[in-house]
């Protein structure tokens, strides 16, 4: 299933990359046709060409995406939370001394903060959005 679902998003990811091309040309066609000079018509070309390097960089990033997706589905049971993934973690409690009067009266301890912290915010994609 798992596989299926990753050709079908594969296909969607090359037609956006080929609809993007199309229209980087198209683009150019029309940059070239107000252009002036060699260089102007150039330029267009150029960025028509970064145009499509930038599509198809995108395309091998969502391929990329899926392939993990189909991963983590094929191995989701090996990693069971429980509900328990994004579960707030609590703040740790005051040290007080140890009991020897290492503190003043009134001073309590504080341990460091937790390392690494706990994630705040919406979960993020390490490839950025896809």
């Amino acid at each position: 299933m798992q596989s299926a679902k990753q050709k079908l998003s594969d296909m969607a990811s090359t037609a956006k990359e080929r609809m993007v091309e199309c229209e980087a040309k198209a683009a150019e066609k029309a940059e070239q046709a107000m252009a002036r000079t060699k260089e102007e018509k150039e330029i267009a070309h150029q960025r028509r060409k970064a145009k499509e390097a930038e599509a198809k960089m995108d395309l091998h990033i969502a391929k990329a995406v899926h392939a993990e997706e189909k991963l983590m589905a094929k191995q989701s049971h090996y990693h069971v939370s429980h509900g328990l993934h994004n579960a707030p973690v609590p703040a740790p409690a005051p040290v007080m001394g140890h009991g020897y009067r290492h503190d003043p009266p009134g001073v309590t301890s504080i341990p460091p903060a937790a390392y690494p912290p706990p994630p705040t915010g919406p979960h993020h994609h390490p490839y950025g959005n896809v």
